[in-house]
């Protein structure tokens, strides 16, 4: 948004904890302790206690959250998992690390998140997990989704990488499957100040596994034994340091991008511009703020034109992706026309009424324009 502000800034949420960064920082060097250590043990404790579950494993980024979780529960070669088509990619990538075979769901036109009825047309007799997405934040029915993944007996995931603090009828996202998957890549609800992730489960053998699979599959205790093929997905001391010092802010950049949310939605009425819908009894966390509009490429072109910075999450869908095309079974309508139709829009805890109503007047006027032309 040129001088008026940027499609997203980082900035003042790091100055708002950069003196208790510094000051942690600054005890891990002098303690020389970079990796694991009481630091990192308090940010699991913290983000279990967060999530609502008994555990958390500080791992080195989402992907490997995921993939992790997956070769926890013993998913690999022969197994298939199901993955909405929408999400990005890390989703599906990690299922294929872990030597499985992604199949790949639909979504709903209202929400674009995954429900039951594409989750049972997805599944085969070979399927053995789901990983379940809150894009962009926004909850889908978990009561539902649960209840098909108990009947098939399939181990329910949540990549709640884009859903930090969401809710589902009172439970945080990640406390809702066998296990949730966090990303805290710096522009995440709850980022580091570079790659990081966690899982969090209420199955202390689970978690007692991905402990081991994240350091070399060392045995416990011990530093040359080791007890199962692991790798190396450690989440180091500073990147913890600062989300201890994010993690009580988190909360309230929450509300504030919610607070911009309903601004837009409100603008946006009678407009053929239509923020998505939220399943009932979800309280997402809008990581994202996602608009779907014909001729969205033209409409995004102006308003870059006005200074006014969007994005796109994400243009391709997986299964469209080079590498994934061979695990692309059958067409998924909603996924492929909702990356023609959807545009992200400025979001960020700190960004003000004036941007906003700035963004908003740029939205209206481009629109109708679009649409009287049309």
């Amino acid at each position: 948004m040129n001088s008026e502000g940027p499609f997203t800034d980082l900035g003042p949420m790091t100055r708002e904890v950069r003196d208790a960064v510094v000051e942690a920082w600054t005890a891990i060097i002098d303690s020389g302790r970079f990796i694991g250590g009481d630091v990192c043990e308090r940010f699991e404790q913290g983000w279990a206690a967060y999530c609502g579950t008994s555990e958390a494993v500080g791992v080195a980024n989402g992907t490997g959250a995921l993939q992790l979780t997956l070769r926890a529960l013993g998913i690999g070669a022969g197994d298939e998992v199901v993955v909405p088509a929408n999400t990005f990619v890390a989703t599906a990538e990690a299922v294929v690390l872990a030597g499985a075979t992604p199949r790949f769901a639909d979504v709903s036109p209202q929400t674009l998140l995954l429900t039951p009825e594409s989750l049972e047309a997805a599944r085969t007799a070979r399927t053995r997990a789901v990983i379940v997405v809150p894009l962009y934040g926004h909850m889908p029915d978990m009561d539902a989704l649960c209840r098909v993944a108990e009947r098939a007996g399939l181990a329910l995931i949540e990549d709640a990488a884009q859903a930090h603090g969401a809710t589902w009828r009172g439970r945080r996202a990640g406390s809702l499957g066998h296990a949730g998957c966090f990303s805290f890549y710096p522009g995440k609800n709850l980022g580091a100040f570079g790659d990081a992730g966690a899982v969090v489960t209420a199955d202390a053998a689970l978690a007692g596994r991905i402990r081991c699979l994240r350091d070399h599959g060392r045995a416990g205790g011990s530093h040359y034994q080791h007890a199962l093929v692991g790798t190396n997905s450690r989440l180091d001391a500073v990147q913890a340091a600062v989300l201890n010092a994010k993690m009580p802010h988190l909360d309230e950049w929450n509300r504030a991008r919610r607070t911009v949310v309903e601004q837009y939605r409100d603008a946006f009425a009678g407009l053929p511009v239509r923020l998505l819908d939220e399943p009932p009894g979800g309280c997402g966390v809008d990581h994202l703020a996602v608009v779907r509009m014909a001729d969205r490429d033209r409409v995004r072109a102006r308003l870059a034109a006005l200074g006014i910075g969007t994005a796109i999450h994400y243009p391709t869908p997986c299964h469209r992706q080079p590498p994934y095309r061979r695990y692309a079974t059958r067409p998924l309508p909603v996924a492929e026309g909702a990356a023609t139709e959807i545009l992200s829009l400025p979001l960020f805890p700190h960004l003000g009424d004036e941007q906003v109503a700035l963004v908003c007047k740029a939205v209206q006027e481009v629109v109708a324009e679009e649409w009287s032309d049309a």
